[in-house]
């Protein structure tokens, strides 16, 4: 279901579109008022599903997303239909990153990982906006930094690191991503994500249940101790947020 939006009343800290609902991604909290009210005049308020599909890799793509509550997941298909997540967006992000480098079509596969609601808009009014905001283009084109540089840290990270340890590092991101303790996950899904088998992915999962870290029950994943995740997870999940502090210090 969506709900065109005409406006919206923003700051730093709370926001809310002209009918109280919650905008919580940060790309649209950025913005100063010329440019929100610009961009929510396009922008309508949807519902995305578990595992819709948003984006298809060589396909045009017809509409971008801010995500508010939900989270996609970025995945590269390989010739046999094998797929494996190269990156993650939430309320911090944006899909359809393509069309700022002027392009038209996906490069990835992008499915919705957490059901939730999101900004859409037209891929034509996506191009028009940029146009008339700079302060958005900005804020993509930075966005889009962090992106690739998660995108390498995570093509390491599957090389390199256990699962156990990977699998700590993508809970840990999709956390912060849609800032709930309770993750929607199936093991079938998460080996997708992960690159590896299912048994794999069960073992590693025991670990972290038997920690007393996570619970995972029914194709949901509860973290029931963060800190702890934090140590379990590989080097990846802090090297990619001591980054992501670096440049916020440096964009002040």
């Amino acid at each position: 279901m969506a709900k065109k939006l005409s406006s919206a009343r923003s700051s730093r800290t709370v926001a809310t579109d002209h009918d109280g609902n919650s905008i919580q991604n940060r790309l649209l909290m950025s913005l100063p008022r010329k440019e929100c009210d610009l961009i929510f005049s396009k922008l309508a308020l949807v519902d995305l599903k578990l595992h819709e599909l948003l984006q298809e890799a060589g396909h045009t793509i017809e509409n971008c997303y801010f995500p508010n509550t939900a989270m996609g997941s970025i995945l590269n298909i390989m010739g046999d239909g094998k797929s494996v997540e190269v990156g993650l967006a939430g309320k911090e992000g944006f899909i359809g990153l393509p069309l700022i480098a002027g392009f038209r079509s996906s490069a990835s596969r992008v499915v919705t990982q957490a059901e939730g609601t999101a900004f859409r808009i037209s891929a034509d009014d996506m191009r028009k906006a940029l146009r008339s905001c700079p302060q958005l283009t900005v804020a993509l084109v930075r966005y889009s930094q962090q992106a690739t540089m998660e995108v390498t840290q995570i093509a390491a990270c599957n090389r390199l690191h256990e699962v156990d340890e990977r699998l700590a590092r993508w809970l840990l991101m999709s956390q912060d991503r849609i800032g709930s303790d309770v993750l929607p996950l199936t093991q079938e899904f998460l080996s997708q994500m992960l690159g590896t088998r299912r048994a794999s992915v069960s073992v590693a999962a025991g670990h972290l249940q038997r920690a007393n870290l996570i619970r995972y029950d029914r194709g949901r994943v509860s973290i029931m101790n963060r800190k702890g995740l934090e140590k379990a997870s590989c080097e990846c999940y802090g090297t990619i947020q001591e980054q992501l502090e670096n440049w916020r210090k440096e964009s002040q």
